[in-house]
């Protein structure tokens, strides 16, 4: 090879080493943008959760109307800007840090239900575990005394309609089918025990001494739902 051949391999291999670089640098980026791009996200999402845990808290200890925007936002170490992008004011924080007060109460229903053998045992259970919670600090503050005047009564009778309604209406309707309840009262009786389990939850919240309106409120209630659908079976 003269000395022209090589000068002309080695400005090919020198060109082929620039795309080369320029290909790899190329097909980089859009990975190194959607690694930071998912970093952001994730960032985003902690940062949400962290207001919510704060702000639970806050609601919990001193109330909606004791707990204000700047407190959460001092409490939990960030910016204005950052807390008002996930939430655009204190009504929108309440009602996320609801959503996931309610969804461990959900949570906490299913798992004391899921040994239950039948679907009355199932509505017994879940209703029980509703009323020991009403015991809990948070969810007395938030989802008893703070969501009906937060929400309005009407948008918070709404949330049950949308939920626990169906599942003690599902419940009572095996209940009719096994002969427990006349088929003509399940929807009738659906309103009248989730009103009930409801009511109780209330006192219990208001009670001066809450452990003790937990005892009171779970033994009526059991006797309650004796009476409507016949005792629950022994249990050893």
């Amino acid at each position: 090879m003269n000395t022209a051949e090589q000068a002309s391999a080695g400005e090919q291999a020198n060109a082929g080493e620039q795309a080369s670089a320029g290909e790899q640098a190329s097909a980089g980026e859009p990975a190194s943008a959607g690694a930071r791009a998912n970093k952001n996200v994730e960032r985003g999402r902690a940062t949400r959760a962290h207001v919510i845990e704060v702000a639970t808290r806050l609601f919990a200890e001193q109330g909606y109307d004791g707990t204000s925007i700047e407190a959460v936002q001092a409490a939990a170490g960030v910016s204005r800007g950052s807390l008002y992008h996930h939430f655009p004011g204190k009504e929108a924080l309440f009602w996320a840090v609801l959503e996931e007060v309610g969804a461990r109460i959900a949570q906490q229903g299913e798992e004391v239900a899921r040994e239950a053998p039948d679907p009355v045992a199932t509505l017994r259970a879940g209703a029980l575990a509703w009323i020991r919670q009403a015991g809990d600090p948070v969810v007395r503050q938030i989802m008893l005394i703070d969501a009906p005047a937060v929400l309005g009564w009407q948008r918070w009778r709404e949330l049950d309609e949308e939920g626990p309604l169906g599942v003690i209406r599902d419940c009572l309707r095996y209940a009719a089918e096994t002969g427990r309840i006349e088929h003509r009262h399940v929807n009738t009786f659906a309103h009248i025990v989730l009103a009930a389990a409801n009511e109780v939850a209330m006192m219990i919240a208001r009670a001066d001494d809450p452990a003790a309106a937990v005892t009171a409120g779970e033994s009526a209630f059991a006797e309650f739902l004796d009476r409507l659908l016949g005792k629950a079976p022994e249990i050893g």
